[in-house]
């Protein structure tokens, strides 16, 4: 079925598949689609809708297009870090050697990095090597930023031999592996690339629910408890919690919704005001005179219009470099209160780096362990220039092509955003 949603396959799938299936377990076929919105009106039931467009579901096909036996496979990690990195590592490794007994496996060294011309060797990647690696955070492979071109990467792909890339990473590696896979394209060359969604913001489009987002919440939560305990525990305390979200706030909404301790969320998507009578400095001033205390959470990337007037530098995924909105606050909230001659004590909290080198909680290795296993089911059918997406519980295939341009953030006239503003009390516009 054409559309937006169409995966590309390198060519016809000939292998039996090697998996062996229980009864009762079938296997996926390409015609097996989600729908992109599966809700409706009982009034669609008198006058039926044409089918909505879907996602093809991710599973283990019939037939395939990799013999595994002859299939080398490669795996790198790209941009920053994020629980459940080494999980997916892990999974990628235990599927590709144990169910389809593809032994040639090559783990990258430091990101896209490791496939330019002048780049360290790869390293082999076997079960003993992976064994543990999903109970420690970070990458055992490395990671970093930036990217040589693709034809350079291309050239390297094809001189180590490698069928199939996956890339692990964020929307700037996205970008990256469309641009490998558009340069395979253009040269005829029969090599699969699938990326696998590594933001920690959750931020990437047609995927409900990236790897790592959970385990942030859960150490972010435990930041917020330590600064409603700071606030809680000196007469006008104030606790004020940065955490990541360049440009969506589900971090930060999410942590506010499970902490239930804060009095203020500040995200990207919702603009607030400092200054004037409904503005954040007021408001925190009123509700530390009402209950003594207040409690603020701001995401990384709110507030950034108090910094258009300083140049704005790009790190080298091409992302423009934040101001610091959590020592901004810091600043802000601290002249607002001396120059009131108000009595207060500010603690300030980032805990942005101890939440980025966790390893996985339980329900985030699970996650990683289903995202592994319908990666290599996706890549060993011979699928590519694919993600593997996460939606209304399913695990699907999402074309690369299809995020170009795209970015996923809170609604807010959305239910998420609704509950943020019932369980602060903060009000609906701050300025």
């Amino acid at each position: 079925m054409a559309g937006r949603f169409s995966i590309e396959n390198l060519g016809e799938a000939t292998h039996p598949s090697p998996i062996e299936r229980a009864e009762g377990f079938g296997f996926t076929g390409d015609d097996e689609r989600i729908a992109y919105n599966p809700y409706y009106s009982v009034a669609d039931q008198i006058e039926p809708k044409p089918l909505e467009e879907g996602f093809e579901v991710a599973g283990p096909r019939a037939k395939i297009y990799f013999n595994p036996s002859q299939t080398r496979t490669a795996i790198v990690t790209c941009g920053g870090l994020c629980p459940g990195i080494n999980a997916v590592v892990r999974g990628l490794v235990l599927q590709l050697w144990f169910r389809y007994n593809c032994r040639d496996i090559l783990g990258i060294k430091y990101g896209f990095g490791g496939l330019a011309a002048t780049s360290e060797p790869p390293v082999r990647l076997d079960p003993d090597v992976v064994a543990d690696i999903h109970m420690q955070g970070g990458t055992m492979l490395g990671t970093s930023r930036g990217s040589p071109t693709a034809t350079e990467i291309v050239d390297r792909l094809v001189h180590h031999g490698i069928d199939v890339l996956f890339t692990i990473g964020g929307d700037g590696t996205m970008r990256g592996a469309t641009a490998i896979w558009n340069e395979i394209k253009r040269r005829g060359l029969r090599i699969a690339v699938v990326g696998l969604p590594k933001t920690i913001d959750n931020d990437i489009p047609f995927v409900r629910r990236a790897f790592g987002f959970e385990t942030a919440v859960s150490v972010a939560t435990q930041s917020v408890h330590s600064a409603h305990v700071e606030a809680t525990g000196a007469p006008h305390g104030i606790g004020l919690v940065k955490l990541m979200g360049r440009n969506a706030g589900y971090i930060a909404a999410t942590t506010c919704l499970a902490a239930g301790q804060a009095n203020i969320c500040l995200i990207p998507e919702v603009p607030f005001s400092l200054n004037g009578p409904t503005g954040l400095l007021q408001l925190i001033e009123d509700r530390v005179t009402l209950r003594r205390h207040c409690v603020i959470v701001v995401a990384e990337g709110a507030g950034q219009q108090f910094f258009a007037g300083k140049q704005q530098e790009k790190d080298a995924s091409g992302n423009v470099k934040l101001g610091n909105i959590g020592t901004f606050l810091q600043e802000q909230i601290s002249a607002h209160f001396r120059t009131r001659n108000l009595d207060f004590t500010l603690k300030y909290i980032d805990p942005s780096y101890l939440i980025r080198s966790a390893p996985a909680n339980p329900t985030d290795q699970l996650h990683c362990a289903r995202l592994a296993q319908s990666a290599v089911h996706a890549a060993m059918a011979g699928k590519s220039g694919l993600l593997i997406g996460y939606w209304h519980g399913l695990m699907t295939h999402v074309p690369m092509a299809a995020l170009a341009g795209l970015k996923q953030s809170i609604n807010p006239q959305g239910e998420t955003w609704f509950n943020v503003l019932e369980t602060t009390g903060q009000p609906a516009r701050i300025g």
